[in-house]
């Protein structure tokens, strides 16, 4: 890391609480993500991150869905890093490059469907919640519920958490995710 008074904590350096979520990290990813390390400094917010990140997982959102709500997020906010990790996602998960093209690209995306949950997200986001009635018929037009639109807002926040940390600790990508770096656009 440069310029960052944050440590990248290991399960030996990282505060008791924040040990098991660092181990648990370590032992999924094959190595601790620098968002994790640095976010160990404070066991509340890595814990209840990762408990956010596997609520919004079990949400009705498809896991395509989901993945358009985090990277809209992390665009938005400009987090390298979510932006590169989820990249590497869809890649894994063979989601179409186009998609995946746009979504870096901030650029409406082809499917109908995931463009209205990505411009709902983007309601959320920019009007702080308060979303107008053209934008919930758009995202109901497209097939959503009102239960989704609150997974939405769930999703936002879950990753408003760490696209926020993310920057404020300035967390390198870490090697597997290289690949994908990410700059935002000009605009």
């Amino acid at each position: 890391m440069t310029d960052s008074p944050f440590t990248l904590h290991t399960p030996e350096t990282a505060p008791e609480a924040s040990r098991p979520l660092v181990e648990g990290a370590q032992k999924n990813f094959g190595f601790v993500p620098g968002p994790v390390a640095a976010m160990a400094e404070s066991p509340e917010l890595l814990g209840t991150f990762m408990k956010a990140v596997g609520t919004f997982d079990q949400t009705s959102l498809e896991m395509l869905e989901r993945e358009v709500v985090v990277l809209t997020v992390a665009t938005y906010v400009e987090c390298h890093y979510c932006v590169a990790m989820h990249s590497a996602t869809l890649t894994r998960q063979k989601a179409p490059a186009e998609l995946l093209a746009a979504l870096r690209e901030k650029a409406p995306l082809a499917d109908a469907r995931l463009e209205a949950i990505r411009q709902f997200t983007l309601a959320v986001l920019t009007r702080h919640g308060q979303v107008g009635k053209e934008e919930f018929d758009a995202f109901f037009a497209a097939g959503y519920t009102r239960r989704n639109a609150l997974e939405v807002v769930m999703g936002v926040g879950t990753y408003t958490m760490s696209t926020f940390a993310n920057r404020m600790t300035a967390v390198e990508l870490d090697p597997p995710f290289v690949p994908f770096a990410w700059e935002a656009p000009a605009e």
